[in-house]
């Protein structure tokens, strides 16, 4: 059986739906990185990945992905007990209501700061002003120092940008990323260790527990389920797993000013603020707009699919952007409609763009909320904002992972006041 990876490389989000045209049905049998890999798809098959009887994560994600997005020692290579007690880590300050609310506070008011002084340039790209707001606001609400001058929040930015962007590639992307990671890790080290010795916790295990009040020092306190510290490296990629995947929002609001840009009709509905129906455009950009393609773990010595043994060690793939996609689950599938989720919230492991399973004992993103908040706080803002979209490139190629409008959406001519102004594009 021939190794798929280069084929995946330079196919990106198409490579396994077109696999599963030209075998007919699931799963798909294949080899990925030199080793035996299943790909599985569907509500039944979520439910069967991210159950740990079937499905591992120690040794699944490779070093180059480890060095770029998720970082060495991440919550998402463990396993059993261990994972539970660092992922109620996660849970405790990203699930709680009071704490979404005073993020996306925090993000309303970066966003009408920087949006008041668009008015006169000649041009703003979306995606890259995104970034900033998402960036200094995310730090503000977990107690992340930015780094030190004028550009402090711009350079952060652009290096979390830079983690995510270049995840999937072999190429420049890559080492782009991995610099940027490594720069940022040693940072925020050193401000986990500074933490530390001020509150009197200065070695991995001693020193009292300490109640956190932000998501930097609950981090920075943490004890694993051995009962230590973190390392500082370890509790820095930790860190950046709460900064880094909420500023990958820039991608679906860019999809989003996508969507508003092809179908005006949604404009006006969302402008007019709605919660539900801005939660409802939030689920359906992620639903619609490519971001992960899948995601993969490793066979547990005990699994079977469909009533057959999968060798232990085999790759197991789980189809995303195929799901997200399907008829059976999504009628009409390519037609961008957030009413198919204003009636009623998607089911657990019925959309899936981020993972599905439980987000409190599985593997399934935690940040979850976070996209949302951030998604329904954005873009009735962006709705409401009126701007022209000049002459660009807004293909969104499928490719290339992640993907977003090559253009990064550029917009012209901004106002500020969308109901005394009209709001061209």
């Amino acid at each position: 059986m021939m190794d798929s990876t280069l084929p995946l490389l330079l196919k990106g989000y198409a490579w396994l739906p077109d696999r599963h045209r030209r075998e007919g049905s699931w799963p798909v049998h294949t080899r990925l990185a030199g080793r035996r890999a299943l790909a599985l798809h569907g509500p039944d098959a979520v439910r069967w990945f991210y159950d740990e009887h079937n499905v591992v994560r120690e040794g699944a994600l490779p070093g180059p992905l480890l060095d770029t997005l998720f970082g060495r020692g991440a919550v998402h290579t463990l396993d059993g007990g261990a994972h539970r007690v660092r992922k109620s880590l996660f849970m405790a300050e990203l699930k709680d209501a009071g704490g979404l609310r005073d993020l996306s506070d925090r993000l309303a008011r970066e966003w009408d700061r920087t949006v008041a002084a668009w008015p006169g340039r000649d041009r703003v790209v979306l995606f890259d002003e995104v970034s900033e707001i998402i960036t200094r606001a995310v730090c503000d609400w977990a107690g992340v120092a930015l780094p030190a001058g004028p550009d402090g929040s711009r350079h952060l930015a652009a290096d979390l940008v830079a983690m995510v962007d270049g995840f999937a590639t072999a190429g420049p992307r890559h080492f782009r990323a991995r610099r940027a990671r490594a720069r940022q890790e040693a940072r925020i080290a050193e401000l986990v260790t500074a933490e530390r010795r001020r509150a009197g916790t200065g070695t991995e295990t001693g020193g009292p527990s300490v109640k956190a009040a932000t998501a930097f020092a609950a981090v920075a306190h943490h004890r694993d389920a051995d009962g230590a510290l973190l390392d500082p490296h370890t509790a820095a990629v930790e860190v950046l797993n709460v900064i880094r995947p909420t500023v990958a929002v820039s991608w679906y609001v860019a999809f989003a000013a996508h969507a508003l840009h092809r179908w005006p009709e949604q404009r006006e509905r969302l402008a007019a603020g709605d919660p539900a129906r801005a939660l409802a455009f939030a689920q359906e950009v992620r639903r619609f707009y490519p971001f992960a393609p899948f995601v993969a773990g490793l066979a547990a010595d005990t699994a079977q699919w469909d009533g057959r043994p999968v060798p232990a060690g085999t790759m197991v793939v789980l189809d995303l952007y195929g799901h997200d996609h399907d008829p059976a689950l999504f009628p009409d599938p390519y037609a961008f409609d957030p009413g198919r989720f204003l009636d009623r919230a998607p089911g657990r492991d019925e959309l899936v763009p981020q993972g599905g399973g439980d987000p409190a004992t599985g593997h399934r993103c935690p940040g979850e909320d976070v996209t949302l908040a951030v998604l329904a706080t954005l873009t009735p803002r962006l709705a409401r904002l009126a701007y022209d979209v000049p002459e660009q490139d807004l293909r969104i190629p499928l490719n290339r992972m992640p993907t977003r409008p090559r253009s990064g959406f550029v917009l012209t001519d901004v106002r500020t006041n969308a109901r005394e102004t009209d709001a061209a594009g």
